[in-house]
């Protein structure tokens, strides 16, 4: 294989055709010294027009495009001819400057112009139309492209994430290069969300030592952040050490336990963890890890016990409100109705047909006549609309319950606080196995005190994607007054979606409908022909045979990556569903292009992002990890777009599309506290291992109201209905209720 060739050139930014700002991936279209015109492709983050480029890189020939310039790396220059900083400025790195201002500005200040906009700004006002205001805020944006232009440049030269610029930025400000010089393992924190390794290659680049304290700190708090990920709250002592030593060590530096055990000792007298003897494991916990749990089981403890007495009988409430229903309840729904009123904690569990929501309806009937005012909630904004479709009553979610807030450094902040309650005396929390011990702590804390609480969910489902096992643990306890209904209604016995949840549930293969029925099976095996499938089901023999439209199906899938996973399901059902056209605007991002008409999901929680109720009578921020909506307008000039979430517009900038995902299919996982009329679930081989368990097979299921179509292979969903792990997980809730100092523990790989 002939060695390639490397050269040297120089050339002005003259036309940006292809930009990636996830990764800063781009095809540029230069003039070269010589006057030649060319096409460089390379890593350029956050590059502008005018910018002055020396790229060291070789000639390719590429098969449909012809000759580029391959650039490995570069050194840039901002522009110095009046053109080329009028480019640069108009170019869109800076808000409010367009092409007529930006000519101004660089006609009135020649090759002074950066020099006067970073050190005398004020003089940008003797240019008609700015204002001292204007002025500032032009500087402002300057300064602060500049120092990120600086970091973006940092980052890609050592092969690091240019996405986390803005994180850094925000933390930092001018300061994040050095800051990363002193201790690049702060891009550990889970804030960037940056592998270990890469932190450590930057470190190995500036010299630092690999048997540094910091090193050996990050490795630790790395390796038990890693596995919150993996649901869980602790790692034993010798699990940790093991895993932390494989993580640290090469041929040439080895560490021991010795190095290890210092390494918990100096974290544990910083307060950074906790070690303790818990549930039978010398077990290690970050502090606010352990701080939860240790919370939570006192306060359900002390909730458990708690019961209320009334100065009138409130049985013969009871039997009056039994006796008015015209639904007659089971004898369980009873118990639960009636615990309820009597206790401070209740747990109402059941599968799908078992009467939960009737029962919630009936314990809200009980509360009214208690005169108590009660709060409704639910993780995800969905499982909330729903929960108050159901019941009559507004639903919030648990962050918006809480009047969730960022802090700096991206930290989650609650105003509803032990400080600040909440104004109630009773909660109902929906879908609680979604809720991980964090959230769970934050929603007890701001409880006022004797305010009851009754959780509602299906041990069963999935557990949540945070750290603990809150559900299944606290049943398992057997501390806390829990109400199983069990028995499945005659209206819902007619539902072969219902019966076969249960079926699967128990161990059996799921039975496919008759024609008239609502749960089918089309047998596919390889990952092209379930795609091509579900996207003819989605597009024409749904709608055409049983009148469901496009956008009430949902697609499911174990997966994202692998086989039938979301990825290509949504890139196919996009092109089904919202093909490119004329009068629909495109916004490429990395892999994916958002169009309009798109569905979409919100990935992550961002209490930021501003939205204002249609019509405009409502204005609020904050859109949550789950919520879906449609992409309605996007706007190239305003570098912004639009996403309607039910009836709020939220307004997304374009730096901000990591945010969002296409969610014509989405995973299991995201589907969870959600129900949709139809549901689609993608089963096909190739699928992940790990994904095909008997629970993910049973939540998805239960997505389904009305028809649920499996399209995949028999072999896999066989696999899923006999494979009952459930990824036990390193927690220690159960053994706190219970007071004991040994437990089970699961053994399972931690990396």
């Amino acid at each position: 294989m002939d060695e390639k060739e490397y050269v040297e050139l120089r050339g002005t930014v003259e036309q940006i055709v292809f930009s990636n700002e996830e990764n800063g991936y781009a095809v540029l279209r230069l003039l070269s010294q010589e006057g030649a015109e060319i096409t460089a492709t390379g890593t350029f983050p956050g590059i502008g027009l005018g910018e002055e480029l020396t790229m060291v890189g070789c000639w390719v020939m590429h098969p449909s495009y012809g000759e580029q310039f391959s650039a490995e790396r570069f050194e840039r220059r901002l522009p110095t001819t009046v053109r080329g900083i009028a480019d640069y400025l108009s170019s869109g790195l800076i808000r409010g400057i367009g092409p007529r201002l930006g000519a101004r500005i660089a006609e009135k200040f020649g090759e002074d112009t950066f020099d006067v906009m970073l050190n005398e700004p004020e003089r940008l006002t003797e240019i008609k139309g700015i204002t001292s205001r204007r002025a500032k805020e032009i500087a402002r944006q300057y300064v602060e492209q500049s120092a990120m232009r600086e970091l973006m440049d940092f980052l890609s030269e050592h092969g690091l994430p240019i996405e986390i610029t803005a994180l850094l930025y925000k933390r930092f400000h001018d300061s994040a290069i050095e800051s990363l010089k002193e201790n690049p393992y702060l891009l550990c924190d889970p804030y960037y969300d940056v592998d270990f390794r890469l932190a450590d290659g930057l470190a190995i680049e500036l010299g630092l030592s690999m048997l540094s304290d910091d090193r050996t700190d990050a490795g630790i708090v790395y390796t038990l952040t890693f596995n919150l990920g993996n649901g869980h709250t602790f790692i034993p002592l010798d699990k940790l050490t093991t895993a932390v030593i494989r993580l640290l060590s090469d041929e040439d530096v080895v560490f021991d336990e010795d190095r290890i055990l210092a390494g918990i000792l100096r974290l544990a007298d910083k307060g950074i963890l906790v070690r303790e003897e818990i549930a039978g494991r010398d077990a290690v916990y970050l502090r606010d890890m352990h701080d939860a749990e240790a919370y939570l089981a006192h306060m359900l403890s002390d909730m458990s016990e708690r019961n209320y007495e009334y100065d009138f009988d409130v049985d013969s409430l009871l039997h009056g409100l039994f006796d008015d229903s015209e639904f007659p309840y089971s004898e369980k729904q009873k118990q639960a109705i009636a615990a309820a009123a009597r206790n401070g904690l209740v747990i109402l569990t059941g599968g799908p047909g078992t009467g939960k929501t009737t029962t919630v309806s009936g314990i809200l009937r009980v509360f009214e006549a208690l005169s108590l005012n009660t709060l409704l909630a639910a993780p995800t904004g969905r499982a909330a609309k729903r929960l108050s479709d159901l019941t009559g009553m507004e639903a919030k979610t648990i962050h918006r319950l809480l009047e969730a807030g960022f802090a700096p450094g991206g930290r989650t902040v609650y105003a509803r606080t032990v400080t600040n309650p909440l104004e109630c005396d009773a909660v109902i929390l929906d879908e609680v196995s979604m809720v991980d011990i964090r959230l769970m702590q934050a929603l007890i804390e701001a409880l006022p005190h004797g305010a009851r609480l009754v959780l509602v969910g299906d041990a069963d489902q999935l557990p949540p994607v945070g750290p603990g096992n809150f559900l299944r643990d606290i049943i398992a306890s057997q501390r806390v007054p829990t109400i199983q209904l069990t028995e499945i209604f005659r209206q819902a016995q007619k539902s072969d979606i219902v019966m076969n949840a249960h079926a699967v549930n128990e161990g059996h293969m799921p039975t496919p409908s008759g024609a008239d029925g609502d749960f089918f099976f089309m047998k596919r095996g390889d990952a092209a022909s379930v795609i091509e499938t579900v996207a003819q089901l989605c597009s024409q023999r749904l709608p055409a045979h049983y009148g469901f439209s496009p956008s009430q199906i949902q697609v499911l899938s174990p997966a994202r990556r692998q086989g039938s996973g979301t990825a290509a399901l949504n890139r196919r059902l996009q092109e089904t569903l919202n093909p490119p056209s004329e009068n629909r605007r495109e916004k490429r991002f990395g892999d994916i292009i958002f169009r309009e008409g798109d569905r979409v999901m919100q990935v992550r929680n961002n209490y930021d992002i501003v939205w204002e109720r249609e019509g405009g009578d409502e204005t609020g921020t904050g859109v949550f990890n789950g919520d879906v909506g449609e992409l309605e307008r996007i706007y190239p000039q305003q570098e912004c777009l639009i996403v309607r979430f039910d009836d709020r517009l939220a307004t997304y900038t374009f730096d901000m599309l990591s945010e969002l995902e296409l969610a014509y299919a989405v995973t299991v996982h995201k589907s969870q506290g959600s129900e949709f009329d139809a549901v689609v679930f993608a089963l096909s081989d190739g699928l992940p291992r790990r994904l095909l368990t008997r629970n993910i097979l049973y939540t998805g299921i239960t997505r389904a109201k009305q028809l649920l179509v499996i399209v995949g292979s028999t072999e896999t969903v066989s696999h899923m209905v006999a494979n009952n792990q459930k990824g036990r997980r390193y927690s220690a809730l159960k053994a706190r209720l219970r007071g004991e100092r040994a437990a089970d523990a699961p053994e399972i790989a931690l990396l």
